[in-house]
């Protein structure tokens, strides 16, 4: 069994097998993968708001979906992985916060889901799996032996996705 390595929030990091990958408590948050299952590399970046175009000098890229994804992308290929073979997974983007109407802070999980979807379309990496939304927060771990991304959750059972 290999090392866990932590990812903080707005943060990214890359392994490989036998090491996993962890983030702890996302909740409108998303943690997003990116696998190769050859190369046996894996990457996690845990992004809190779905685009950094609205913010005129981001110094941190892993904080937005849209710089952190690409981020992510470059740093998995620089460890060896192949973007034909790789696949991702998201979880988070849960609704924390109980608000009245439909303001664009209550909508900021559901929003980065959205990004997430949006920026893997565009790089032309197939999603495999996915558990978001709903409203409770999520701990994941990226098993970088066999791709298994497991979600943790305060009073639910264990998945594997």
């Amino acid at each position: 069994m290999g090392e866990t390595i932590k990812v903080g929030m707005a943060d990214l990091k890359v392994a490989h097998a036998p090491d996993s990958l962890t983030t702890l408590g996302l909740g409108s948050c998303i943690g997003l993968t990116l696998y190769d299952p050859v190369a046996k590399v894996g990457g996690l970046v845990h992004f809190m708001l779905p685009d950094s175009t609205k913010l005129k000098n981001n110094t941190n890229i892993a904080k937005f979906g849209d710089t952190g994804i690409k981020e992510l992308l470059r740093v998995v290929l620089a460890e060896g992985a192949s973007q034909r073979r790789l696949v991702a997974k998201i979880a988070g983007g849960a609704c924390m916060f109980e608000m009245s109407g439909l303001s664009a802070m209550g909508r900021v999980g559901e929003r980065n889901a959205e990004a997430a979807k949006a920026m893997l379309k565009e790089l032309n990496i197939p999603l495999k799996a996915e558990d978001i939304g709903l409203n409770y927060g999520r701990t994941v771990e990226l098993n970088c032996e066999n791709g298994d991304f497991l979600i943790k959750s305060v009073g639910k059972q264990n998945k594997i996705i």
